[in-house]
């Protein structure tokens, strides 16, 4: 937007005023992240997938098997392939170049058991999500392995919590490390598992709307069947006006 002005103003033969301009940046010059272009949401990685179905056929609760069970196997495996895509780009996500757990416009922010906030480095929090879920995906109490052996009352509640960790690593991955993804190759792979991910969390009601809607623009790409091309997809109902992009939430 600023080179757009810029210009317009040149054309005129008004010089810009670069004071100006420099006090709507950060003190090194840099743009804040939420004006930055989202790589991920270019066509020529968000067509990069591992598989090429309907994923909603996956997620899909069979006849013959027990909800809870279907919602602990699914949860499990999550787990483990978001704890793998992430430690692919873990030696990039340092406390120097990730001092906060962000994604697009959000920090996050750890709560203890005690319910204390305490804001942490991304490697921390992410550090704290993977324990915790392999904590409660290893209680024999919470996800039963051992036949009849009933889940606890409050197994739902834990998933949906679970499954909100995640999508805050999967957030981060995204915003701040897609670069090294794409470096490595590996973006149809981190593509597939997002896409996967958000029709199962949406078939289950596990993630509240609110919670996920700061990557809608990514998941109504991979998660919505490609429009004709003649077509063209209307405006989301839910894109941030854009006095709200430079808005940063706390979580």
């Amino acid at each position: 937007m600023a080179a757009f002005i810029e210009a317009i103003l040149q054309t005129f033969g008004i010089e810009p005023d670069l004071e100006d301009r420099k006090s709507k940046t950060k003190p090194n010059g840099k743009k804040p992240p939420a004006e930055e272009k989202k790589q991920y949401l270019e066509p020529e990685f968000t067509k990069v997938r591992v598989v090429d179905f309907d994923l909603k056929e996956l997620v899909v609760l069979p006849r013959e098997i027990d909800l809870n069970e279907w919602l602990a196997s699914n949860t499990t495996t999550f787990f483990n392939l978001i704890n793998l895509q992430y430690s692919t780009i873990s030696e990039f996500c340092t406390g120097e170049i990730c001092q906060a757990m962000t994604a697009c416009n959000t920090i996050y922010y750890w709560y203890d058991e005690k319910g204390k906030k305490t804001k942490c480095t991304a490697p921390q929090y992410v550090d704290f999500v993977m324990s915790l879920c392999q904590k409660l995906v290893t209680d024999e109490e919470i996800f039963p392995t051992k036949y009849g052996k009933e889940f606890p009352n409050s197994f739902e509640s834990l998933v949906k919590k679970i499954c909100r960790y995640l999508f805050h690593v999967l957030a981060h991955l995204y915003w701040a490390h897609f670069k090294e993804t794409v470096a490595l190759e590996l973006q149809g792979h981190l593509n597939t598992l997002y896409a996967h991910f958000i029709v199962f969390v949406r078939e289950f009601n596990l993630v509240d709307p609110k919670e996920t809607c700061i990557m809608d623009d990514l998941s109504e790409i991979l998660c919505t069947p490609a429009p004709l091309p003649a077509l063209t997809p209307a405006p989301s109902a839910t894109a941030p006006s854009p006095s709200s992009q430079n808005h940063v939430t706390e979580r």
